[in-house]
C-alpha cells in the first residue's frame, strides 16, 4: 500500500459523505445486502449523534470507496467498506489507521479477518482479550479533533 499510496490519485476525507458511503456499502453486492432501509436509518441516527463516522475515498469529485463504523472511545468498530476502483477501500482503511493512531486510537475492530484486512496488518485476537480491550479502551477518549470533518490525505 505504501508504494501504491505514493502514486495514488485518491483524496481521503472523513465524515464528508456518510450517507453516500453507507449507500455505497449497501449497493452493488451480488449476494444481496444486509444493509436494509432500517439499518441505514439506524446508522444515520448514530452518525447524527456523533457516534458513527465515515472515511471517503475520492478520485477527483467521484466517490470511489470508503468505510464506516462506530467509535467507542479508543476503539473503532468498522462495519462495512466498499470499493469502486482499485485499492480504494484499502486506501480508506490504511489512511484511517494512521489517523486513528495519531489521535490515540488503540484498536480497530475489523470484525473478521480476511485477505484484504490481513494485508493491512489485521490480526485475530482471542475473545477474552477483545472483551478486556473493550472494558479498558471504550471509556478512554481519543484526542480532540479525531472525528471532525476533514481531509486525511
Amino acid at each position: 500500500m505504501k508504494r501504491f499510496h505514493k502514486q495514488s490519485p485518491y483524496r481521503v476525507t472523513m465524515n464528508e459523505a456518510f450517507a453516500d458511503v453507507l449507500e455505497g456499502c449497501a449497493s452493488r453486492r451480488q449476494e444481496g445486502t444486509w444493509i436494509t432501509f432500517e439499518v441505514k436509518r439506524a446508522w444515520l441516527r448514530l452518525y447524527e449523534s456523533g457516534h458513527a463516522h465515515s472515511v471517503e475515498v475520492w478520485n477527483g469529485h467521484k466517490l470511489v470507496g470508503g468505510m464506516y463504523g462506530l467509535a467507542l472511545g479508543q476503539i473503532f468498530c468498522g462495519e462495512s467498506m466498499f470499493s469502486r476502483q482499485e485499492n480504494a477501500s484499502k486506501t480508506a482503511l490504511w489512511v484511517f489507521c494512521q489517523h486513528f493512531v495519531k489521535h490515540q486510537g488503540r484498536l480497530i475492530d475489523c470484525q473478521v479477518i480476511n485477505p484484504h484486512t490481513a494485508s493491512l496488518g489485521a490480526q485475530e485476537i482471542p475473545r477474552v482479550d477483545y472483551l478486556q480491550y473493550v472494558q479498558s479502551l471504550a471509556w478512554q477518549p481519543v484526542s480532540e479533533g479525531c472525528w471532525r470533518t476533514q481531509t486525511l490525505f
